[in-house]
C-alpha cells in the first residue's frame, strides 16, 4: 500500500498542484541478484526477486507515466543500504548492536557470504538535497543510482560493529532467505556527474556515529 497505492496518490498530488519536480526513493533492490557489478542505471531491471523490488519497479514506471503524460519532472533515486542514525529498528546495523549489546546471538544469513554497498545516511542526505536544490534540469525523467560504491562484505561489517562496541558477537549461520540478494555495488559516475555526489562517510566512521547516537537514544 505505501510503495503502489501511496505513491500513486502523491505523484497524483504533484500533477494536480502543478509541482514543477518530484523527487522519489527508488531501490537498488529492482537489480535483482545480477553477476555484473558494478550496478549501472542502464542495466536490465526486469527481473526483481522479491515483491518490495517488484513495487519500487513499479514506482520508476509509473513515474515515467507521469514524466511522458503530464511533463511532471521525475527523479527516482535507487537508495544502496542506507544506515545510520534514525535508522529503521529491523534493519541490520539495528539489530545487531541491539543484539551484541544485550548478549543475545544474531542471524547471519548465506552463511554471511554477502556483499552490501552501505552508505551513511548523511551522504544520503546530501545527494538528495542537491538532487532538490538543482535550478536547471535537462530531462523529464531519470534515475540514479545513490550509494556508496564501496561494498564491503558483511562479516566485515560485522567486525567493525565488533570493534566499535569492543565486544564479540555470538553468530549463528543460516541458509540464504528467499528474495535477498547476494550483493549491491553501485555506479554512482551519473550522480557524481549531474549533481556533484561525493560519499566521504566510511564503514567505521559510519558506525561509530551510528553507536554513539543508539547509546543516547536507546541506553
Amino acid at each position: 500500500e505505501n510503495n503502489i497505492t501511496g505513491f500513486i496518490n502523491i505523484i497524483d498530488a504533484c500533477r494536480q498542484h502543478k509541482i514543477e519536480h518530484f523527487v522519489y526513493a527508488s531501490s537498488s533492490s529492482v537489480y535483482g541478484n545480477r553477476e555484473d557489478v558494478p550496478f549501472r542505471e542502464t542495466d536490465n531491471v526486469d527481473h526483481p526477486i522479491s515483491l518490495y523490488a517488484a513495487s519500487k519497479k513499479s514506482n520508476e514506471l509509473i513515474a515515467h507515466s507521469y514524466s511522458h503524460l503530464f511533463q511532471l519532472k521525475t527523479t527516482g533515486l535507487r537508495f544502496f543500504t542506507v544506515y545510520g542514525p534514525w535508522g529503521r529498528p529491523d534493519m541490520a546495523p539495528f539489530i545487531f548492536v541491539k543484539r551484541i549489546l544485550e548478549d543475545k546471538p544474531i542471524t547471519v544469513y548465506n552463511d554471511g557470504n554477502m556483499i552490501r554497498d552501505f552508505t551513511y545516511i548523511t551522504d544520503i542526505v546530501e545527494g538528495i538535497c542537491n538532487v532538490i536544490q538543482a535550478n536547471k534540469l535537462d530531462y523529464k525523467y531519470k534515475l540514479y543510482n545513490i550509494g556508496n560504491s564501496k561494498p564491503v562484505g558483511l562479516m566485515e561489517f560485522i567486525f567493525e560493529i565488533e570493534n566499535t562496541l569492543c565486544k564479540k558477537a555470538n553468530v549463528l549461520f543460516d541458509k540464504v532467505r528467499t528474495g535477498d540478494v547476494l550483493k549491491t555495488y553501485s555506479d554512482i559516475t551519473e550522480l557524481e556527474n549531474d549533481f556533484n555526489y561525493k560519499p566521504i562517510t566510511g564503514i567505521a566512521e559510519g558506525i561509530n556515529n551510528f553507536y554513539q547516537w543508539y547509546k543516547q537514544y536507546k541506553l
